[in-house]
């Protein structure tokens, strides 16, 4: 083909290309511009993404950086003190929100009751607070601190399900306010328990520990008669069971019977049967000579065989272990027991030492939860127990504690205990009904058997004025 042909086809080759592209076939164009105008409806979706990529940037809904946290507490001398003050000085110096807690010693609880009643007053209020749940009830009620559910449920800040779960569950319930507000947050406990000298008993002939309260009355009667029967004058009228009726004692034995003192409608209760029960068993222990009060805290005498039994909280354990270095001690064995009902029911009253946050300012309340969370995290938890010979809140605590168990038997006997855990409740009543419980106990065993039902109705009575008082 010669160049001109050539060129001459080239042109009538483009020359029906235009003519089909300007033809009939006009929708094709339109379908392909549909494409591109879905084709960009993905590049409006894909700025979707970074929209949400910029939300979490912005931080906490409260921002509790740089904050300032006054923590008034009762642990300001000794290792308690040197325990939390260095707990406190490892979350200042790492805590990434650039937090500040501020340690104030204020004695003993009641002391710091009355300082922070006087705060409530005059607006000088601290940050945390530290006090029992019933104390805690009582400044709820007037709105000086705030209910703590709202941080544990805190979507930036609050605890997982996994973290609820690790709770021992009775440190909860006595956390709990009668509107269901939970008025603390409790970072260590301790339980009332029976110490229980487990030499003495195999040389009276019992080979366990009782397991019954008609197992428990043979074991403190048959010490009392060994001591009647002995050579020795002065230990007459001891042997069995330290019997002080405090309402800690009354509340621990009520538990192991399958009682409590609040009845389903919320008022307390105690003609209900396990508590006329415990009356009944105190005073027939009591009436028998199986058991005996002293004069003072009974670690003399449950370290000399004066008393096969005592009770006291699990804070009294160093002490009782000092007593058996004493002159006169024996060099006897011992152990930590529950309380036991008829039908073999153990129980055991818990303590909580429990935080509140002040209602101040939402970041300065954030900032506290913060470090409460610290301080109950269970390495860190750990490191209180140790210095405080407290017990944990937290089941998964116990796994840094293996060294410290080891050189504290009797303490580590009572981590098998907390399972048993019942608490008193968190009303703010309970405060001076708490000592009406005492009194009322204390004339029960002074008294006839016939007074027993009497002297609980009273107690009924009592209990509904200082109701209609505080609540």
């Amino acid at each position: 083909m010669s160049k001109k042909l050539l060129t001459i086809f080239m042109l009538l080759t483009v020359f029906a290309l235009v003519l089909a592209a300007c033809g009939p076939q006009t929708e094709a164009p339109a379908e392909a511009t549909e494409a591109p105008a879905e084709a960009t409806e993905a590049p409006a979706e894909a700025t979707e993404a970074p929209a949400e990529a910029t939300e979490a940037p912005a931080g906490p809904a409260i921002d509790p950086t740089g904050q300032t946290v006054v923590f008034w507490h009762v642990w300001g001398q000794g290792a308690p003190s040197e325990a939390m003050q260095a707990i406190i000085d490892e979350f200042n110096a790492t805590n990434e929100w650039g937090i500040t807690v501020e340690g104030v010693d204020q004695g003993r609880y009641g002391d710091l009751e009355d300082a922070f009643n006087a705060a409530i007053q005059s607006g000088d209020l601290p940050d945390i607070v530290v006090a029992y749940a019933n104390a805690l009830a009582n400044w709820y009620a007037v709105d000086a601190v705030v209910d703590m559910s709202a941080y544990v449920n805190d979507a930036d800040f609050g605890l997982t399900e996994e973290d609820m779960a690790d709770f021992y569950p009775s440190v909860f319930a006595s956390m709990t306010a009668t509107d269901g507000a939970m008025v603390g947050f409790p970072i260590s406990q301790s339980a009332n328990v029976m110490f229980y000298n487990t030499t003495w008993a195999q040389e009276l002939g019992f080979e366990s520990a009782p397991a019954t309260a008609d197992e428990f009355k043979a074991q403190a009667c048959a010490a009392a008669e060994a001591n009647a029967n002995d050579d020795n004058p002065d230990n007459d009228g001891t042997g069995g069971l330290v019997l002080y009726p405090g309402a800690s004692n009354a509340m621990s034995w009520i538990f192991a019977f399958d009682g409590d003192i609040v009845a389903e409608d919320g008022s307390y209760d105690f003609t209900a049967q396990p508590v006329i029960d415990v009356a009944n068993f105190w005073k027939d222990l009591w009436d028998n000579g199986c058991a005996f009060a002293t004069e003072s805290y009974p670690n003399p005498e449950f370290a000399s065989r004066k008393a096969l039994f005592t009770m006291s909280s699990t804070a009294g354990i160093k002490y009782q272990v000092a007593a058996f270095d004493d002159e006169g001690a024996t060099d006897d064995e011992w152990m930590l027991i529950p309380f036991v009902g008829p039908n073999g029911t153990k129980a055991v009253d818990a303590f909580t030492q429990s935080v509140g946050i002040v209602n101040t300012t939402p970041e300065r309340q954030m900032a506290a939860w913060i470090f409460i969370q610290y301080l109950t995290s269970p390495e860190v938890q750990a490191k209180w127990i140790e210095g405080s010979a407290y017990y944990p809140t937290r089941m998964s605590t116990s796994e840094y504690l293996g060294d410290f168990a080891a050189s504290n038997p009797q303490w580590a006997m009572a981590l098998d205990l907390l399972q048993y855990g019942k608490s008193e409740p968190a009303r703010p009543s309970w405060t001076a009904l708490r000592r009406e419980v005492g009194n009322t106990f204390q004339a029960i065993i002074s008294g006839t058997v016939d007074d027993i039902v009497p002297l609980l109705e009273d107690l009924n009575a009592k209990a509904a004025e200082i109701v209609a008082e505080t609540e």
